[in-house]
């Protein structure tokens, strides 16, 4: 099946703090393609790469970037795709500096963003599986489900809790 959304990312280190998002695109069976694209390196591979995702079913872009983060920025301004920015969490600022890039988008080009490090990754999946929803009644289904599931898991926990008390 074709991917429905492009994870894209600065670096390959990233990755690792990634695997939230793929976890969740996997759990909610949505097909997806991963690639190590850099708006500063390889800005003719990304701009290749973006104009052509539509064609081949791509329907959410996903840019994880740290530092000067300007992948996001980039990619919305070559696409009318959603794209969702996830600000990673690199030092020596901590990610504010690329949580700052990547809201900061001038009018006409925008980037949904998600927080750095933590949930930021896996919200980042679930905001994108949100838009598809908006089409896919299949998965649709799957997020009410997943929504059911965690409530049932912090009531098990709450019952945990008050038999401790």
């Amino acid at each position: 099946m074709k991917p429905q959304v492009a994870l894209l990312m600065g670096s390959d280190s990233d990755f690792p703090r990634l695997e939230g998002c793929v976890k969740q695109l996997r759990e909610l069976e949505i097909p997806f393609t991963a690639r190590v694209m850099s708006a500063h390196r390889t800005p003719a591979t990304v701009v290749d790469f973006v104009t052509k995702a539509k064609d081949e079913g791509v329907r959410v872009i996903l840019c994880a970037a740290g530092g000067a983060a300007h992948l996001a920025g980039v990619v919305s301004a070559h696409t009318n795709l959603p794209v969702i920015g996830i600000p990673m969490d690199n030092a020596p600022l901590g990610g504010l500096d690329a949580l700052l890039a990547t809201v900061q988008m001038p009018g006409g080009i925008p980037v949904a963003t998600v927080a750095t490090g933590g949930g930021g990754p896996q919200n980042a999946a679930i905001l994108a599986a949100r838009i598809i929803a908006l089409s896919d009644d299949a998965l649709a289904a799957r997020l009410d489900a997943m929504v059911v599931a965690m409530a049932e898991k912090v009531a098990k926990k709450d019952a945990k809790l008050q038999k401790m008390l």
